[in-house]
């Protein structure tokens, strides 16, 4: 299936909230994505995506409709040359291997764009499809990119 990524805009608030209004996604992500999720949750999400230049949180487009997400996210510290990356992914769009392409896109992005040293993620121990998903692009549990 053909995708890409791309910014978000206000016009992506109604896909948005519908996909991401499910506790299958809920119950994979941490507490900051909640469920339900509201129109006024996706407001500020879409408020936090788009603040940061250069981008680092981008919609997941599939037929010209944000399906999901992905982003990097900068660590502190002793970590400043580190990225976390997350993603989410509608539910109906699972198992199309738009994930596997999606990671590999924003890890050479990453290393393009930010300077940093090492991009790592931290799927749920249970969610053993997300793990395949980040596995396939040559993520593994315990080593990062």
């Amino acid at each position: 299936m053909h995708f890409s990524l791309r910014p978000w805009s206000l016009q992506d608030l109604p896909n948005l909230v519908k996909f991401a209004n499910n506790f299958e996604i809920a119950k994979n992500l941490t507490d900051q994505f909640p469920h339900p999720y509201t129109e006024e949750h996706g407001k500020t999400f879409i408020a936090m995506a788009t603040q940061d230049d250069p981008i680092r949180i981008f919609a997941i487009d599939v037929n010209g409709e944000a399906v999901g997400a992905i982003g990097l996210h900068p660590q502190h510290d002793i970590y400043q040359k580190n990225m976390e990356m997350g993603y989410w992914l509608a539910q109906p769009f699972w198992g199309q291997g738009i994930v596997q392409r999606a990671v590999a896109q924003m890890v050479d992005y990453g290393f393009r764009t930010f300077d940093i040293t090492r991009i790592f993620a931290r799927p749920y121990g249970h969610n053993v499809a997300s793990s395949s998903g980040y596995s396939k692009s040559g993520l593994h549990a315990g080593r990062a990119f």
